[in-house]
């Protein structure tokens, strides 16, 4: 006989003596639950680790649970160390120490996790490990940029690398679980959660979601160096109403498949370990108590086998939002609907119980909420060591190690826009006298965005005044704040327009707090906050250059800066070594390769605004100077500020016209589509290769435009390169009105360019 068998039937027969005895003393002893339920001694560590033995040993450990305990593997508390939200109770300890909470948040260090595992597993019955979850969004120790500047990288390997950066540290502090990645679409820039998402496109976000679970997750679970992804927020939380965190959502089924599905579906397929619900509603139902997003279309469509988390207290808002009379009743919603694990709302803790014993709740569901959740604790290998992320001395070798921070600069540099250039004013001499100027110059502490994690605020993270002093050229430099980020003061600009008098070329330093973008930080007025555009206004009356380096979490409005500075390199909040990739990029030390995921609107009103909109009956005609009686404004273009794809470079590219293999493609075929590119310029540069597609007839509407490939090309000056795309029916598929996700045949026209407003286009058809 196999030993791998005769192990497992040992093991089992183990169990089945410990249900034995416990049935005996069950029998035999008084009292309450304590005696009832005696410590168990159990051999983890003799139970093995591959799946299929896993899948045995997780039944055999639920069978001899009690339901108190099976419950405590759902509830989920935060330590406190990190407020992310409203505390609700702080007798997480008192909990824990009686087996009734799975999972904390917010603990974190090696040397704290060690502490509040020994609770759980040495003064608990059965001792069963706790899971610990943190918000690594960008990064744990070593900050990379927030996640929608990154985005702007379009470079899916490097944002994998960092993902794993971003694992390799955080579990070295004792987590196995992080809150990420953000895959939400999001085309409203007033929404302050823009910044930790990958924009507003839907085939960018899929392969983004993809790159950043595989980043995190690695290749096995059971490496020490990775730790379990949580996509979220699902779903349509970017679709939040008037931008306004928290608001409510709307839409019809094809929008919510064909628009805010897909990146989730992307991370289901790169295996990612866990859900979190959204708090917003969608048509009328919360997302915490939505049997059709969790039980019909994620684990029924998708097959997806891992668990579903809510977000912070989203179970109990549900009362808020009218779906629930009240807590007991949310709590009733959310189990049967398919949620696992309550996130701080104490709901199943409290709740559960009783509506299993009133046949609300089925046992047999908390059992399969349960069983989701020690299959994870024993993939990541906590049953045979629960201590093994909690590990001091490579805490401290990990964490800021020189080759991530290498990889940080090299993030942030290829994050970073170039989004005006006028005169060639960039890039930068190092000759040249420079007037640093603005409230963010010398910042170390706004320059991580939010959701920095444990990225330390002062005295890692670079900035550009640093950058500046690191690059050897500080005597040619000199400095005035000129404002705060927000404030109405007006003091500094006096200082500041005479450091700019005495300069060959200025250099502004503006943008938004860490505050300003983020949960929690939706705004209507999308401007440069405060008085910074004034100081812009002040410091032109100088006549010397400008060039504006904006950090910022969210596109803003800016027509008025774009008409008044010579250059506008957009930086994003770029990270720890954010300040010196700002002043590689501004010598040229790195030539300027990013590109926007998100359209930048020429003002509020516009909002929300994308590229891939619908068209209308009476759509505008660029080629008409009568636009009477159009979809048009009157007081500004239709043509968003800068759009999505956008970004120049410190050399140019020409491209030629668009060939095709084929015109005509069935349904098993496959056409290629081809452009050669050639660096027209004098220096070396990246250029991102975007196609595009258009369905020009459909059994509903099609979008003007559709992503649907790119390539990211390096080119010596002179030299050019063919660049290949395939494309199939697989690549045209949408829902149709029959709700099949199908493609359908017809006339498509096909673009290849710098932007999604490139015209360079031709045609094909689809044929049965």
């Amino acid at each position: 006989m196999n030993k791998n068998i005769i192990t497992e039937k040992n093991s089992i027969l183990s169990v089945c003596a410990i249900l034995l005895a416990f049935a005996t003393y069950a029998q035999t002893s008084g009292g309450g639950t304590e005696r009832l339920l005696p410590k168990l001694e159990i051999d983890y560590d003799s139970w093995g680790s591959n799946e299929s033995a896993i899948q045995k040993k997780v039944d055999s450990l639920l069978s001899i649970m009690s339901l108190e305990e099976k419950i405590g593997q759902t509830v989920l508390y935060s330590s406190g160390w990190t407020v992310t939200g409203p505390t609700l109770d702080e007798n997480y300890t008192d909990y824990l120490k009686k087996g009734m909470v799975g999972a904390l948040f917010n603990a974190k260090s090696a040397n704290y996790t060690r502490e509040m595992q020994k609770i759980a597993v040495e003064n608990t019955r059965l001792g069963i490990p706790l899971l610990f979850g943190y918000d690594v969004i960008h990064g744990y120790k070593t900050i990379f940029p927030i996640p929608l500047g990154e985005a702007a990288s379009w470079d899916l390997e490097l944002m994998e690398k960092t993902a794993a950066i971003a694992a390799a540290e955080a579990s070295a502090a004792g987590l196995h679980w992080t809150y990420a990645p953000m895959v939400d679409v999001a085309r409203d820039a007033r929404w302050g959660r823009i910044s930790e998402g990958s924009g507003e496109d839907v085939f960018l976000g899929s392969a983004i979601a993809k790159a950043r679970v595989k980043g995190l997750q690695g290749k096995d679970l059971f490496d020490v160096n990775t730790i379990l992804a949580c996509v979220k927020h699902y779903a349509a939380y970017g679709a939040a109403q008037a931008g306004r965190d928290y608001h409510s959502v709307d839409m019809s089924e094809r929008e919510l498949r064909d628009s805010y599905l897909p990146p989730f579906i992307a991370a289901t397929e790169a295996g990612v370990a866990t859900f979190m619900t959204s708090f917003n509603e969608i048509s009328g139902i919360p997302s915490s108590g939505n049997d059709f997003l969790l039980d019909d279309v994620l684990r029924g469509e998708w097959g997806f086998d891992g668990f579903v988390v809510t977000d912070y207290t989203s179970i109990n808002e549900m009362v808020a939002h009218g779906f629930s009379t009240d807590d007991k009743h949310a709590g009733e919603q959310a189990m049967n609907a398919g949620v696992d694990m309550d996130m701080q709302g104490g709901i199943f803790l409290n709740h559960l119980k009783p509506l299993v014993e009133e046949a609300k709740v089925s046992e047999e569901r908390i059992n399969e909420a349960a069983r989701k959740i020690l299959l994870m604790k024993y993939r990541l290998g906590l049953f045979e060591d629960p201590y093994r992320y909690s590990d001091e001395v490579r805490e401290e070798e990990t964490i800021y190690k020189d080759e991530y921070l290498v990889v940080a600069k090299e993030a942030a540099s290829k994050s970073m826009v170039l989004l005006k250039n006028e005169n060639k004013t960039l890039p930068l001499k190092k000759t040249a006298k420079i007037a640093l100027i603005g409230p963010l110059a010398k910042d170390e502490a706004h320059i991580l965005g939010s959701w920095a994690a444990e990225g330390d605020r002062q005295g890692k993270a670079i900035s550009v005044y640093e950058g500046l002093e690191n690059m050897g050229i500080l005597g040619n430099i000199t400095y005035a704040k000129g404002c705060e980020i927000d404030s109405d003061s007006k003091e500094g600009f006096k200082e500041a327009l005479e450091v700019a008098k005495k300069s060959d070329v200025v250099v502004m330093v503006l943008g938004e707090s860490e505050h300003m973008s983020g949960e929690a930080a939706s705004r209507t007025n999308i401007d440069l906050p405060g008085v910074q555009r004034d100081l812009i206004t002040e410091i032109k009356k100088s006549g010397k250059p400008i060039i504006l380096v904006l950090m910022n979490g969210r596109p803003l409005t800016l027509e008025y800066e774009s008409r008044t500075v010579d250059a506008i390199l957009e930086a994003w909040q770029p990270g720890t070594m954010g300040g010196a990739a700002i002043v590689d990029n501004l010598f040229g030390v790195h030539n300027p390769s990013g590109k926007l995921p998100v359209t930048f609107p020429r003002n509020v009103g516009q909002i929300p605004i994308y590229y891939n909109m619908k068209n209308t009956g009476r759509p505008i005609d660029p080629n008409s100077p009568n636009q009477d009686y159009r979809s048009n404004y009157i007081d500004a273009p239709n043509t968003p500020l800068y759009p999505f794809g956008y970004g120049l470079s410190y050399t140019e590219f020409s491209y030629s016209k668009v060939s095709l293999d084929k015109n005509k493609i069935g349904f098993d075929e496959s056409l290629k589509a081809s452009v050669t590119v050639k660096n027209t310029g004098r220096v070396a540069g990246e250029e991102i290769v975007q196609l595009y597609i258009r369905d020009l007839v459909g059994s509903v509407t099609r979008p003007v435009k559709e992503l649907k490939g790119f390539k990211k090309i390096r080119l010596e000056p002179g030299q050019e390169q063919t660049v290949e795309f395939a494309i199939s029916s697989k690549d045209l598929r949408f829902y149709n009105r029959q709700m099949d996700f199908t493609a359908e045949p017809g006339d498509f026209e096909l673009f290849i360019g710098t932007n999604s407003d490139t015209g360079n286009k031709t045609s094909f058809e689809l044929i049965k």
